[in-house]
């Protein structure tokens, strides 16, 4: 896996995130891009360190994710 693939596939999460405004379950997203679990955390690596998703987790695993949206009045 590239960081080209991996940016592609943080597209895909932010496509779906962007869809609607809810929580996503971290089964939900995978399952509703294809992503295998390897893809699926580098790309929310990817939209998190861009400050882009909000993760919200229980113990070890991620539970829940949602965008962040940023508003610049100016």
């Amino acid at each position: 896996m590239n960081k080209e693939q991996i940016g592609l596939n943080a597209g895909k999460i932010w496509k779906l995130l962007s869809s609607d405004n809810r929580r996503w379950k971290y089964a939900d997203v995978k399952e509703a891009t294809g992503l295998s679990d390897r893809e699926m955390n580098t790309a929310i690596g990817w939209l998190a360190r861009e400050n882009k998703i909000e993760l919200e987790t229980k113990g070890d695993s991620y539970d829940c994710m949602c965008l962040i949206l940023n508003v610049y009045i100016g």
